[in-house]
């Protein structure tokens, strides 16, 4: 028999997070319970909670691999030498990307455990939201800039349309069980949601 190889503290954590995330997407988060977690590590629940003494501690590590994971994609996207409307078209392909090989984030998106149970976790979101709303209204400002979006388009008006597109799609892509191209059908929609915000002369 091969010798059982011991994790850090650091590596099993991650481990657990990841596991969250993957059975989240399965079950869902409000049917998430430690026992099921615990099993499908391979360690004992105490052993949870050595890591993460409170269950709220394993939200709040799950909301921060997700804030990591979505500033990578922000980061490559402020790198890319584009217009800005390539580079929105890119963040949200980006984003739905994200979205349809982590399908566990709509689930908590729209979760008890969200809005009704864990406050800070709540907060969290929120303030990740109130950025994501920030980078995409700087890239609509600089295409009213350049003369290539209506001048009398708000920014910040038009950020929060695209970020209901990929929830109010994402949203749509969960309720039918994944059962369509979440990336295809949001590269659609949004085609058409930026050819509303051209200039019409």
């Amino acid at each position: 028999m091969s010798p059982r190889i011991r994790k850090t503290a650091r590596e099993r954590k991650s481990e657990i997070v990841e596991t969250v995330l993957q059975l989240t997407a399965e079950v869902g988060p409000d049917r998430l319970s430690t026992d099921a977690l615990a099993a499908a590590v391979g360690i004992s629940q105490p052993g949870i909670f050595r890591h993460f003494p409170k269950k709220s501690d394993i939200w709040q590590a799950v909301a921060e691999r997700i804030a990591e994971m979505l500033k990578e994609n922000s980061t490559v996207i402020e790198n890319q030498d584009l217009p800005s409307a390539d580079r929105m078209r890119s963040f949200v392909t980006g984003h739905l990307t994200f979205l349809q090989t982590t399908p566990a984030i709509p689930a908590i998106l729209f979760s008890r455990e969200l809005h009704a149970e864990n406050e800070v976790l709540r907060s969290f979101f929120a303030g990740l939201m109130q950025r994501v709303h920030g980078f995409v209204s700087n890239m609509i400002a600089d295409e009213i800039k350049a003369g290539r979006y209506h001048q009398k388009l708000d920014p910040d008006d038009a950020a929060y349309l695209i970020l209901a597109l990929i929830q109010g799609t994402a949203m749509r892509w969960s309720l039918n069980q994944r059962k369509f191209d979440l990336v295809e059908e949001g590269e659609r929609l949004l085609a058409l949601q930026l050819d509303g915000f051209k200039r019409s002369d």
